[in-house]
């Protein structure tokens, strides 16, 4: 936690202050960074990995996007992935606003010893029933990703602490989180919604292992919140979702990698 935050904080107010950035976005060099009030740099998370992921994986890449209609198929799958994603950021933010409105007016907030509130489950999952029935429906390209991160959401979110919160690092690097939740509840659990044409191996999930750890890291420095977890749903066109759960254990691992793939990324700057 950064020594200029108050002691009186509690780990909630802390993390609901994550909800927005505090960072300006540039965009008048060759790549995108964030600047702070103070001028200070941060270079964002994905292109950090992007840049340091192994030279198979960036020729395999560099192949897939030498394909005739590689370009069509690059933005159709993005546009499928941001529509999937934001059926499920929906869900997330109309759940916890119904959430947190039944739990005020019953009084029913209880404060964890991992300083989160949380209120009790069958709100969380009455106020995700409603936000299911209310959602816009997804257009047909990503009605089957969409429907496996749906499914996923509904079955095993217990809490929901925060969605789409950013943060960021002394060590020079910026991102935004898809959501802090309890899973199954056992939390507080950092998770990243992802889609894929086919189930990824090991090796094609370590970029998004290490991004767990980038937010890992980002979310202690900015609240003292450690997860105690991490998890990676990998949502399919038809069925359910690829799991990859972190430990927090593992997500320890995936912190050290990302810290080390930061320096190499200042290092291959620097020699550029």
């Amino acid at each position: 936690m950064s020594a200029n935050q108050s002691l009186e904080e509690s780990a909630q107010q802390r993390l609901s202050k994550l909800r927005k950035s505090c960072l300006v976005r540039d965009d008048s060099g060759p790549f995108r960074v964030y600047r702070d009030d103070r001028g200070d740099i941060f270079h964002s998370v994905t292109h950090i990995l992007k840049n340091t992921a192994p030279e198979w994986q960036q020729q395999a890449l560099e192949r897939w996007l030498d394909r005739p209609n590689a370009a069509e198929d690059r933005d159709m799958a993005a546009q499928r992935g941001t529509l999937a994603h934001n059926h499920a950021e929906f869900l997330l933010k109309l759940a916890s606003k119904l959430a947190r409105s039944t739990a005020n007016k019953r009084g029913c907030w209880k404060t964890s010893a991992d300083g989160l509130e949380r209120c009790p489950r069958s709100i969380t999952r009455w106020s995700l029933e409603r936000a299911i029935q209310g959602a816009p429906r997804v257009p047909w390209s990503a009605a089957g990703y969409a429907r496996g991160l749906r499914s996923f959401i509904a079955d095993n979110v217990t809490a929901i602490h925060a969605i789409e919160f950013s943060i960021h690092h002394p060590g020079g690097f910026a991102g935004t989180c898809d959501a802090l939740l309890d899973i199954s509840g056992k939390g507080p659990i950092i998770v990243d919604w992802k889609t894929s044409v086919r189930e990824r191996n090991e090796d094609m999930l370590t970029n998004y292992i290490d991004q767990l750890g980038a937010y890992s890291l980002g979310l202690k420095e900015l609240t003292g919140i450690q997860a105690t977890g991490a998890l990676v749903v990998v949502a399919r066109r038809t069925g359910a979702p690829q799991l990859r759960e972190l430990t927090q254990l593992e997500l320890y691992g995936a912190e050290a990698r990302f810290q080390q793939r930061v320096e190499r990324y200042f290092d291959l700057l620097a020699a550029s």
